[in-house]
């Protein structure tokens, strides 16, 4: 018999997870604009999924979009996120879900400040922040080569 992986078990999520982090992930939440905890953050590292730890986004791709959340310019890498369309509530978005754990993330928009115009709106209960000093004692060394210049 396969093995539950840790997120599988919702149960164990709940005691895992603060109120507002399963909510926001596992029911599609959303936490309050300019009440979060990295929409300010400027620490240089990476930004990985609360649920299952896989890497999302970095800091280098991190901007101030004045919308209350952390705003990212793109993914880390596209092979740890799934976009799907989002109808909910009237409206027409892409929601951002991480591959692995199919946790909620946010919504990815095309206001953003790059050539791609994209922005990455992705709540902090879904984030964990590793930063840079710590990515080789947290598992995550192969990341370190990024933040050579900062």
């Amino acid at each position: 018999m396969d093995e539950k992986k840790p997120w599988e078990d919702k149960e164990q999520l709940k005691k895992k997870l603060s109120k507002i982090q399963y909510e926001v992930t596992q029911n599609q939440g959303t936490e309050p604009s300019f009440d979060n905890e990295y929409w300010e953050h400027n620490q240089v590292g990476i930004y990985v999924d609360i649920v299952s730890g896989e890497p999302l986004f970095t800091s280098i791709d991190k901007y101030q979009s004045s919308c209350g959340w952390p705003s990212f310019t793109k993914p880390l890498s596209g092979d740890h996120i799934k976009e799907k369309a989002d109808d909910s509530y009237s409206m027409n978005r892409i929601e951002v879900r991480s591959k692995q754990a199919d946790s909620h993330l946010g919504h990815v928009f095309n206001d953003g400040p790059t050539s791609t115009k994209l922005r990455y709106c992705i709540n902090s209960a879904a984030l964990r922040f590793i930063a840079k000093e710590d990515l080789v004692r947290e598992g995550y060394g192969e990341y370190a080569e990024l933040f050579k210049a900062h």
